[in-house]
């Protein structure tokens, strides 16, 4: 009798705990499921990016501003354009708006640095206070979520396509929607750009 009586509780043990494994499992892709969403739903606003430093920075901090994010390198022909981007953050700033800099290595290994090297290097050689954010990489099989959203048709098709080059721009509005991309071979502080921010700033 003790020896059923065991195996008989055991069993019951048993099925107790893989039901509760199931119930953990289901909670788990709920939550995933519906934080996948909540990027969806929220666009770039959705999205929570590490910046230079390895804090977890949620891009909904930036909802009601209008904001350029930029991938950028140290080692490219426009790497002068800190210089232009952190004019253009500080002529524009007090009226909302904010620069997200994306480092990404994509490109002939133009940012081949660490968080800590890049942020150095912006820091002491263009003077750079707008924000920078941990390197990513904007193209390929381990694109970062953000630049796939960036890219893609479901987003606005006019913007569609892969990066091209560092310094390539997306400008968000303050609604949070995508209302312009970039070359990169367009100014910060172009009229094409200028104009922009403008309008994305109304």
């Amino acid at each position: 009798m003790n020896i059923v009586y065991i195996l008989t509780k055991g069993f019951k043990m048993l099925r107790i705990s893989a039901m509760s494994l199931m119930v953990f499992m289901t909670a788990g892709m709920t939550v995933a499921g519906a934080q996948g969403k909540n990027a969806d739903a929220n666009g770039v606003l959705g999205y929570t990016m590490k910046d230079i430093d390895g804090v977890d920075v949620p891009l909904s901090r930036y909802k009601g501003k209008a904001f350029l994010i930029v991938n950028v390198a140290s080692r490219c022909g426009h790497t002068p354009q800190y210089k232009d981007l952190e004019a253009l953050y500080r002529k524009y700033k007090e009226k909302g708006f904010a620069i997200l800099g994306f480092p990404a290595n994509n490109f002939k290994k133009q940012e081949p640095g660490t968080d800590a090297e890049i942020k150095q290097f912006c820091t002491t050689t263009y003077g750079v206070t707008f924000d920078m954010f941990s390197k990513i990489s904007v193209k390929g099989d381990d694109q970062h979520p953000l630049y796939t959203f960036l890219t893609s048709d479901s987003t606005n098709r006019k913007f569609a396509g892969d990066v091209q080059w560092n310094f390539t721009k997306y400008l968000v509005d303050r609604q949070g929607n995508v209302v312009g991309k970039f070359a990169s071979g367009v100014g910060p502080m172009s009229e094409e750009m200028t104009t922009a921010v403008e309008a994305a700033l109304q």
